[in-house]
């Protein structure tokens, strides 16, 4: 018993070491750009480089919010990321729950369109759904940038395969008691899919947070840019790039994102075990 336990216990601690390891690695860009947000232009092209700055600065982020105002980019940002959460949360549970629980002619088809949308990569719809949103004269508003991304197929599969794991039983006894299927759909489902919408939330949030392409080409005014666009198009002046400026926009926009996975990462652990994405 002893050669068998002393085994498993050098495999654990040497499975600790490379998770440690390997948290190292993946924190240390994170590390160097958060302390870099706080150097000069200068002490950044130093060499050789430093990391801990020798004179602490806080200039990179009054920049932002005196001289750029970051404020509208922000509330910009947040805006379009809400209402496509929102959007997501809603009708993406909405169709998951018709193609879980539902029996109507071409629901298969659905679902198989639904799969092969996934893997159809965003670049080859740009310019189509650019036209689209031209044809409707709603380029440069917040319509323009939140539509178009108000439902996607991940959060429908995702809903989907969560919603196939409610007893069927708790679907039929409301309807025996007279319940139509948005008041089921309301009183019934939703309220155990608290794991799932977080899962959801924090994907559909993150993606829209971080939309650089989009946003780049349908907000053709400063008073629609959003934090990625802000932080492209304001940290590289026409020679050189302001990278103290670079590292401080990017830890504000970072910030928000890390704050939300933290409060919600044990449903998205939840979310992501009882929905069968692997």
């Amino acid at each position: 018993m002893t050669g068998p336990r002393r085994r498993r216990r050098s495999r654990r601690v040497w499975t600790y070491v490379g998770l440690i390891v390997a948290a190292f690695v993946t924190l240390l860009p994170f590390v160097w750009m958060l302390l870099g947000s706080f150097k000069t232009q200068g002490e950044l092209l130093r060499r050789p480089v430093t990391w801990w700055p020798d004179e602490p600065t806080l200039a990179n982020y009054s920049a932002w919010f005196n001289d750029l105002g970051i404020g509208q980019f922000f509330v910009n940002s947040l805006i379009v990321a809400g209402f496509t959460v929102l959007g997501n949360l809603l009708f993406c549970s909405m169709v998951g729950y018709a193609l879980a629980k539902m029996s109507f002619p071409g629901k298969r088809l659905l679902f198989i369109l639904v799969m092969v949308t996934l893997m159809v990569p965003g670049v080859v719809t740009f310019v189509p759904l650019f036209v689209m949103v031209s044809k409707l004269g709603i380029v440069n508003t917040y319509p323009g940038l939140i539509l178009p991304f108000l439902v996607s197929p991940l959060g429908v599969f995702l809903m989907r395969q969560f919603m196939m794991g409610i007893p069927d039983s708790l679907i039929e006894a409301a309807r025996i008691d007279g319940a139509g299927e948005l008041r089921t759909f309301a009183r019934i489902v939703m309220p155990l899919c608290g794991p799932p919408l977080a899962t959801l939330g924090i994907l559909t949030f993150l993606a829209s947070w971080n939309n650089f392409l989009w946003p780049l080409v349908a907000a053709q005014s400063e008073e629609k840019y959003t934090l990625p666009v802000a932080l492209a198009l304001f940290s590289t002046g026409q020679s050189a790039t302001d990278y103290g400026l670079l590292l401080a926009g990017a830890v504000l926009v970072i910030a928000p994102i890390v704050v939300l996975f933290v409060a919600l990462q044990r449903y998205f652990v939840q979310g992501v075990a009882t929905t069968g994405i692997k």
